[in-house]
């Protein structure tokens, strides 16, 4: 039987073998088929309850993985990161703004 951390283990390779795969396959039609290849390869694991032969399989899946990462993974546009993240930063607190509309000069 797994112990509680090699099932956070598991979960934790599973989403970010998800997620690495999001990066490489940008049509979701690839996605999904490669999402049931990943899906596919847990499963057939899923029966092993001997905790060392768990630990060596999160160890090649975990190594897998590192060899796989994508080089310039997507990261969604609003996290840091992302291309949107800071676009727009506040103003300095030293700046202020006027919205006189033209009677700036006290006219």
């Amino acid at each position: 039987m797994a112990t509680a951390v090699q099932r956070l283990r598991a979960i934790h390779l599973y989403r970010h073998s998800l997620k690495n795969m999001l990066s490489w396959a940008v049509r979701r039609e690839v996605f999904y088929v490669e999402q049931e290849k990943i899906r596919a390869e847990f499963d057939q694991l899923k029966h092993v309850d001997d905790p060392i032969q768990i630990e060596r399989a999160l160890e090649r899946g975990e190594e897998r993985l590192r060899e796989r990462l994508h080089p310039d993974p997507y990261i969604v546009p609003y996290r840091p990161g992302g291309s949107m993240y800071a676009r727009n930063p506040p103003f300095d607190p030293s700046v202020h703004i006027h919205l006189d509309f033209g009677r700036e000069g006290g006219h």
